[in-house]
């Protein structure tokens, strides 16, 4: 081997200007990905990486790798008046491993990995490794180019919550059972996705993440699909596959928090580089993480660059972002003396609102039509609204307060629900306040809360009954949709993310029906504007009786937006037949069924079906025609009219 086969040079000026630089420390480089990490460029005729990080305490930085024999002495970095390293290594193939060694002002030594690097070795290993991005052929122009009018709020949105590790395991004879690749996936996920109708797969987090039990929330590699399931460009195959089979993808994204592994951004340079110095401002106690240090100009050029870097290498369609509610309050899960005020003595974090308030305005102004979705589980004020109005800027936010409220009344013997009525009712007051969706997520399956399924009361038909009818009142109510993989067919264990789905479990018909509802749940939504295109005001939802709760029994219209097209949805959460039972309704004439979730087709009793029903000149609820229905027992029916 040639002594200067991988020697090392100073990066030409016109790689990584002053502009560059002056745009990185002002917080305002939205495309750091470009120019930091590892970069095929040729220089002067010959081919090699360009390499640059920020490290602006250090004293010296050093590349080093299996090319090197890992030697900081080999390729020391070249340092710029911007706190900015770089070099750049001659004939450094494909696929190297490298990490930076960087020496303290104390003379402390760390071993990282790139910030920006965009592919790391498998677990446990913690290598950056040089890979190229643009050399995947993309096949979604399709897609791409209607994306805009397909996530737009008043379109169907029906989502798929995936953590990919789990969704399936295969039997492997090395390893005993084994993840599904991302090209696996592609064969298997999404058919199966299609075919039940959802319009988006959100995907738990994919960024390289040491830690199995952390399910991708404690990221190491921001810039890095994880390489448990294939390589960049298999990750992108699979996103491509999404959209050819016109199905979104949305990426759950972390700029809330960053672990304490030794390689990654803790103490990077020897300081508190990413983070926050005083542990009452830089630390989650709870989740022994560490937290960003939002008003930092380059903490900010490099989160802003993560959201972007995203939604341009891989075509991601949205970003639901983790913790929010963590972000933006100083006091969150903390007691007295365990906070900094702000600077005119308050709770809120105001880097983390600015830091929002930019990420969005930039995300949605170079990528129009993505969408962005905050976890946000309090009463934060202008979730959806704009920034100019003082908003954060997300298109949409989990409706918490709704999840919670309705799983709590579904846990109530049916006999009790009576006492308990307003809290179906009660979302209604604030259901237009910001865009929501509606999620049964993850979190309501893990850590000891059981599946959704066992926290149904009654016996294995009333269980699976209740979860059917619940699933048409959620379909039927204003707000997009998310359901967690596993909850479509009723998995009776909880969610563990070392197992694969309870799929053994669809061998019988309790659980083939009710992966049939929501399947056609999905498929009627779809179909009917009036359950998507006026989510989020009034002109799209009316209570027909609201005050039943002697019967446990809801009924209203969603409207669309031309208001002569509505369904009328009537859900009966007591295990008693409803017979002679009358609604009011905006107009004459024949109404035909579409949904009902006592179907025997779906393993309900089939007891009684109104295929069509004919008003009569009835006054009730307001209107001066009426319906007169039998309501199955623990149900849900949809009815349009003819």
């Amino acid at each position: 081997m040639s002594k200067n086969k991988y020697a090392g040079h100073p990066l030409p000026a016109a790689w990584l200007t002053d502009f560059d630089k002056h745009l990185f420390n002002e917080g305002s480089h939205e495309r750091a990905y470009e120019k930091f990490g590892a970069h095929a460029l040729a220089m002067n005729g010959r081919e090699g990486v360009a390499l640059a990080v920020w490290a602006p305490n250090a004293r010296k930085v050093a590349v080093i790798g299996d090319f090197n024999g890992w030697n900081g002495d080999a390729h020391v970095m070249h340092s710029s008046n911007a706190g900015i390293w770089t070099l750049f290594i001659q004939g450094l193939p494909e696929w190297s491993v490298y990490k930076y060694r960087i020496t303290a002002a104390d003379s402390q030594t760390f071993d990282k990995s790139d910030p920006f690097s965009f592919a790391l070795e498998e677990r446990p290993r913690t290598g950056s490794l040089v890979v190229n991005l643009d050399r995947y052929e993309w096949h979604d122009e399709s897609w791409m180019t209607t994306r805009k009018e397909r996530q737009s709020l008043n379109s169907p949105l029906s989502i798929y919550e995936v953590h990919l590790g789990s969704w399936r395991k295969v039997f492997d004879e090395q390893w005993g059972r084994r993840y599904l690749s991302y090209r696996e996936l592609a064969d298997l996920l999404i058919p199966y996705v299609v075919e039940m109708g959802y319009t988006h797969i959100e995907l738990l987090p994919i960024a390289e993440h040491p830690f199995e039990g952390s399910w991708g929330y404690q990221v190491l590699g921001f810039f890095a699909p994880t390489s448990r399931f294939g390589s960049p460009e298999d990750f992108m195959f699979f996103i491509d596959q999404c959209h050819r089979h016109s199905l979104g993808v949305i990426l759950d994204w972390v700029p809330a928090h960053f672990p304490k592994d030794g390689s990654g951004l803790n103490f990077f340079d020897g300081t508190h580089l990413y983070s926050h110095v005083d542990p009452r401002q830089g630390e989650h106690q709870d989740w022994g993480t560490l937290i960003f240090n939002y008003g930092r100009n380059e903490v900010r050029s490099f989160l802003i660059a993560n959201a972007l870097f995203w939604l341009d290498k891989y075509h991601i369609d949205g970003l639901r972002v983790d913790a929010v509610a963590s972000m933006l309050y100083l006091d969150y899960s903390r007691e007295e003396g365990q906070w900094i005020p702000n600077r005119y003595g308050g709770r809120e974090n105001l880097e983390a609102i600015s830091f929002l308030q930019k990420t969005n305005e930039v995300v949605h102004g170079v990528f129009p039509g993505i969408l962005t979705i905050a976890e946000e589980s309090t009463a934060w004020p202008m979730v959806t609204k704009p920034p100019y109005l003082g908003g954060l800027g997300f298109n949409l936010k989990w409706n918490m307060g709704w999840m919670h409220d309705t799983l709590s009344y579904m846990r109530q013997d049916p006999i009790f629900r009576r006492f308990q009525h307003n809290q179906m009712t009660f979302g209604m007051l604030y259901a237009f306040h910001e865009n929501f969706i509606l999620p049964l997520s993850h979190d309501e399956v893990v850590h000891g809360k059981g599946s959704l399924i066992n926290k149904m009361p009654g016996d294995e038909w009333q269980k699976f009954a209740n979860l059917r009818a619940y699933y048409g009142f959620m379909w039927g109510y204003c707000g997009k949709k998310l359901l967690f993989m596993g909850c479509e067919f009723a998995q009776w264990q909880e969610w563990n993310h070392d197992l694969g789905l309870e799929w053994e479990a669809l061998d019988a018909p309790n659980h083939q029906g009710i992966k049939r509802f929501v399947r056609d749940l999905n498929m009627v939504y779809r179909s009917e504007p009036s359950l998507y295109e006026n989510d989020f005001d009034w002109n799209g939802f009316s209570w027909i009786d609201t005050s039943d709760s002697d019967n446990s029994i809801f009924s209203f219209i969603r409207y669309a937006q031309h208001r002569d097209n509505y369904l009328i949805i009537v859900s009966n959460f007591t295990p008693v037949v409803r017979r002679h039972y009358r609604i009011g309704v905006p107009r004459p004439g024949l109404y035909r069924e579409l949904i009902n979730s006592d179907k025997d087709i779906y393993w309900g009793s089939g007891l009684f079906r109104d295929d069509n029903l004919h008003t009569v000149p009835e006054h009730a609820h307001g209107h001066g025609q009426s319906l007169i229905l039998t309501l199955p027992p623990l149900s849900t029916v949809f009815l349009k009219p003819v």
